[in-house]
C-alpha cells in the first residue's frame, strides 16, 4: 500500500541537516534515491510526483535537499545563504553517502538500490554509481558531463571577490556563491569528480533522458555520457532542462509524463527482480 503524503526525515550531512521526504509504498521491495540539482530542492516542481509515481509502482523513494542547498526548514526557501556559500560537489558526494546509510539502515532499499539525478544531480549521481557495487540502475535526466562549468575568466573574477553572484530565476534571490566550489573542481576534477571516467566505469543498467530544447545544459552532454558508457540508452525528448515543469507542477506536459513512466518501469524492471 502506498501512503498518500511523505515522511519526513533529517540527517546529518556535511555542511548541516539533510531534510528530506520518503514516499514509501509499505510492501516495496526496492527503493530509489533521487538526487536534485543545482539550485534545486527535494520538493521542487517534478520530484513529489515522480516519488509518487515511484511508491505507486511498489518501491520507496527517498527524496533530500542536499545541505549546501540553501533550502531552509519550510523545504521552500532559500534562507540558509551561509551553506549554499560553501557548498561543493563533494559534500553533495558526502550528503548522498549519508542518504544511503540512512537508506539502508532503515530498510527503505533492497539488496541493490536505484539512483536518480537531475542536472548537477546526475552527475552527482553518475559519481556515486561508479563506486557503489549496491547500484542495481541509474537514471539521469539532464544530467551535467563535466564539473567546470565556467570560463576562466568568469573563475579568475569570482576568485578576485570572493564569491560569484547566483540568481534564482524563479524567485529573484541572489545568492552569493564563494570559492569552494573552485577550488573543489580544481583539487579533485581529475580525479574523485571526474564524470567521464565514472561513467566509463559504470556497469548498472543506465537511462539517460535529455530535452531537445536544454537552456542550461546541452544535449550534447548528454551524448557524451551516452558514448562514455557504451550500454546506456539514450532517450531525447521535445522540451526544455525540466521536460516543461515549473514550480509548483501543475501540468505534467508529454515529454515529462513520458520520461517519468519509463524511468518508473526501468527502475521496477531492474530492482523488483
Amino acid at each position: 500500500m502506498t501512503t498518500t503524503l511523505p515522511e519526513t526525515f533529517e540527517i546529518g550531512g556535511a555542511l548541516g541537516p539533510i531534510r528530506g521526504d520518503i514516499y514509501r509504498d509499505t510492501d516495496a521491495k526496492g527503493g530509489v534515491i533521487l538526487c536534485h540539482g543545482f539550485k534545486g530542492f527535494a520538493r521542487w516542481g517534478f520530484f513529489p510526483h515522480l516519488g509518487r509515481r515511484i511508491a505507486v509502482a511498489g518501491m520507496n523513494a527517498i527524496v533530500f535537499d542536499f545541505s549546501g542547498s540553501g533550502i531552509g526548514e519550510d523545504r521552500e526557501s532559500a534562507t540558509e545563504e551561509e551553506r549554499f556559500r560553501n557548498n561543493t560537489f563533494s559534500a553533495e558526494l558526502s550528503d548522498l553517502d549519508n542518504v544511503i546509510t540512512f537508506a539502508r539502515k532503515e530498510n527503505l532499499v533492497g539488496a541493490r538500490h536505484g539512483l536518480f539525478g537531475h542536472s548537477r544531480g546526475g552527475g552527482v549521481a553518475i559519481l556515486r554509481a561508479a563506486t557503489d557495487p549496491y547500484v542495481g540502475a541509474l537514471v539521469t535526466w539532464a544530467a551535467i558531463s563535466n564539473v567546470r562549468r565556467w570560463k576562466k575568466a568568469e573563475s579568475d573574477e569570482w576568485r578576485r571577490r570572493g564569491y560569484a553572484d547566483i540568481e534564482n530565476s524563479r524567485t529573484g534571490q541572489v545568492l552569493k556563491l564563494g570559492t569552494d566550489l573552485l577550488d573543489d573542481v580544481e583539487r579533485n576534477g581529475s580525479g574523485s569528480l571526474d564524470i567521464e571516467a565514472a561513467a566509463k566505469k559504470i556497469t548498472a543498467p543506465w537511462l539517460i533522458f535529455h530535452g531537445s530544447e536544454d537552456e542550461t545544459v546541452g544535449q550534447e552532454e548528454a551524448k557524451r555520457l551516452y558514448e562514455w558508457s557504451g550500454h546506456a540508452k539514450l532517450n531525447i525528448l521535445e522540451g526544455n532542462h525540466g521536460f516543461g515543469a515549473r514550480h509548483p507542477l501543475l501540468d505534467v506536459s508529454p515529454a515529462l509524463e513520458q520520461a517519468t513512466a519509463e524511468t518508473v518501469l526501468f527502475f521496477s524492471a531492474n530492482l523488483l527482480v
